[in-house]
């Protein structure tokens, strides 16, 4: 059986950043991918998807976006090769095709299991992503058979949708945004169902509205001094998208295109399609921590001109019911968010909703620790650019703990 003193369980870009702090350190470690370097977004991601930062935003430790358009938005092919890269140059150790099927305590440590065998080890790391799995609302399952239910996963463009028949996009985060519009210009035409949602503008007085968040520190706030953190795990993607023209896609854009708007889906009763009263309420809710963000970032950097945005157009009329067995819908989209898939970790730290019990990255388990998820101990922390403060953390925490700040041993089989 092989031992290492540390498992890294993705190559991702926080498995890899990861990686780059234990080599530092002279750590011993191995990382296990389930495909490639990068496979989720070489995999799960729809062909047109492009990053929400801008590529100058692209940076991981000793490693950044060198290319001839700093102002764009990398495709996911980019953004897998981006991680390739940076692979190809930390050196990192990472075995491919090894998909991990159980970690578990051991009497000095962890038994991992994947694809290649069992490996020993005395500390993993969970970096294996937070979007592994798509979040379907129970209510899917009322849904009448004849309407065809899809998720992020199985959508690739609009060739994805079969038919002529209207669409239901379900979620108004980033993704449920991009799908619905994608879909609209495409000819089809699209209803979609608005919950609670972050409202940005693409550009604000000129700079991407991330700029704002990366200079004014909005995005280095630490976890710890979060309100109300368990919500701020929670929150939607914000309403963005990457173009060469740097445009804003919010419920304005998407009503312009002739996008049909209407409440939150509560229920599915009898095939009827039954929506939230609440829109109106919805959108001026995001409306008001929108301007209120922006006020923020103008008072940081003494901009005395006023920032006028059109509040969000909410139709007088929205439909509050539909009947899904009449045949005007013929697909649904259920952009209703992503989480972790944590099937093969068999240590009790994951509780009934399915998170991960950890404070900060450190997991409530001696030696495990994750990395990679919502807010783990910044605003910034699922962004590319969040990972190198995070990873630097937790590996100091990991090697702290099991005393090999001094070189470890190479790894050894037996």
């Amino acid at each position: 059986m092989e031992r290492f003193t540390t498992v890294v369980v993705g190559a991702g870009h926080a498995g890899l950043a990861a990686s780059h702090f234990l080599t530092a350190r002279s750590i011993d470690h191995v990382v296990l991918e389930r495909g490639e370097v990068a496979n989720s977004w070489r995999r799960e991601r729809w062909d047109s998807l492009r990053l929400l930062t801008p590529n100058w935003l692209s940076r991981l430790p000793g490693f950044a976006y060198a290319g001839p358009d700093p102002d764009g938005y990398m495709t996911s092919g980019e953004v897998a090769g981006f991680i390739a890269d940076f692979a190809a140059v930390s050196g990192a150790p990472v075995r491919g095709h090894s998909a991990v099927t159980s970690v578990r305590r051991s009497d000095d440590g962890y038994l991992v299991s994947a694809g290649g065998g069992d490996v020993s080890c005395r500390s993993v790391v969970l970096a294996s992503g937070a979007c592994n799995v798509p979040v379907v609302p129970a209510l899917s399952g009322f849904i009448p058979p004849e309407v065809r239910q899809l998720t992020p996963f199985d959508y690739r463009g609009p060739a994805s949708v079969e038919g002529d028949k209207r669409v239901l996009v379900v979620g108004a985060s980033a993704t449920g945004v991009q799908i619905a519009a994608e879909l609209q210009r495409s000819g089809r035409q699209v209803t979609l169902a608005v919950g609670e949602h972050v409202r940005m503008p693409r550009l604000h007085h000129g700079k991407d509205v991330l700029w704002w968040m990366d200079a004014s520190g909005v995005w280095d706030q630490s976890y710890q001094e979060v309100d109300d953190l368990d919500r701020a795990r929670r929150l939607p993607s914000p309403q963005l998208v990457g173009t060469p023209s740097r445009d804003t896609l919010d419920l304005n854009t998407l009503t312009g295109l002739g996008v049909e708007l209407v409440g939150r889906l509560a229920t599915v009763r009898d095939g009827i399609a039954l929506f939230s009263g609440g829109l109106r309420n919805v959108c001026s809710l995001a409306d008001l921590k929108m301007k209120r963000l922006l006020a923020g970032f103008d008072q940081w950097g003494g901009v005395a001109e006023k920032t006028d945005i059109e509040p969000t157009r909410v139709p007088a009329n929205a439909r509050w019911k539909l009947d899904l067995g009449s045949g005007e819908i013929s697909t649904i989209i259920w952009a209703t968010g992503f989480r972790p898939d944590y099937s093969w970790l068999d240590v009790p730290v994951v509780d009934e909703k399915g998170r991960l019990r950890h404070e900060g990255g450190v997991v409530d388990s001696p030696g495990l620790y994750a990395l990679g998820l919502p807010v783990l101990r910044r605003r910034r922390s699922t962004f590319i650019s969040g990972i190198e403060d995070d990873a630097r953390a937790v590996v100091g925490h990991l090697a702290a703990e099991l005393g090999v700040d001094a070189p470890a041993a190479a790894s050894q089989t037996g």
